[in-house]
């Protein structure tokens, strides 16, 4: 039976090839994303599209009620929205701090409250028993990530899940994270990469390659089967080894 698949930032890299592999099984999928273009050009054979910004409350409300009104249940919901605001404006003016708080709320807000909205809006519409809610997080969520801006908004996306699995799991939903490490082809890095620094990413794995979105894709759609209805409350960390699970 076909489901209904709503993943965020499904225009582009994890979120696209999220959705293609979703598509490809059969399931009714709707992607969202702020760049109506990107998703129009998405190319996922008979997904929905639903231009919004998932860090604004009345964004996410009209996301609701299309919702409602389009699929009526969310089987699985993929939070892929995100990343380290590299697209995002700079701070204006020079000064330090001001630049400082501009970066970790960007991040915050790119990271953390698109999840959390999108959740809070549709927790009513998953389907029960067999609902499924995966976040993105990051490998930088266990080391950093330079400024720690990014690193602290994917790690805050742990305890959300942790509660929402308590809070769902009656209902017979489970919640996990899902936490790539170095992923080519995607926007994450801006810009092409210094070959020194892929190379040493690449030297950080057992298995002596990048990930690709491939790879976080199939490991979403696994967590979406029936044969992971007992798994809940992890982080599934998907790095080549880069970084073992705690």
């Amino acid at each position: 039976m076909a489901r209904n698949v709503v993943i965020s930032g499904g225009g582009t890299g994890i979120g696209l090839a999220a959705a293609r592999v979703f598509a490809a099984g059969g399931d009714r999928v709707l992607l969202l994303g702020r760049r109506a273009d990107v998703l129009e050009k998405a190319g996922v054979p008979g997904a929905l599209t639903y231009a919004a910004d998932l860090a604004e409350p009345e964004d996410v409300r009209g996301v609701a009620a299309f919702v409602e009104r389009e699929l009526g249940a969310v089987d699985v919901l993929v939070h892929s929205a995100g990343g380290s605001g590299l697209l995002e404006p700079d701070a204006p003016g020079d000064d330090p701090l001001a630049a400082v708080a501009h970066t970790w709320s960007v991040n915050f807000r790119l990271n953390t409250l698109t999840a959390v909205l999108l959740t809070e809006a549709l927790k009513p519409r998953l389907a029960e028993p067999g609902g499924r809610v995966l976040f993105l997080g990051s490998i930088a969520a266990y080391r950093g990530s330079g400024s720690g801006a990014y690193a602290a908004a994917k790690a805050g996306l742990h305890p959300y899940a942790h509660d929402l699995a308590r809070q769902l799991g009656p209902r017979g939903i489970t919640v996990n994270v899902v936490a790539p490490g170095y992923i080519e082809d995607t926007e994450f890095f801006g810009g092409a990469m210094a070959e020194e620094r892929r190379a040493r990413l690449i030297g950080e794995t057992s298995n002596g390659r990048a990930g690709t979105p491939g790879d976080v894709a199939e490991t979403l759609h696994w967590l979406a089967s029936p044969g992971a209805g007992h798994i809940t409350s992890q982080i599934i960390q998907v790095n080549g080894g880069a970084e073992r699970g705690h």
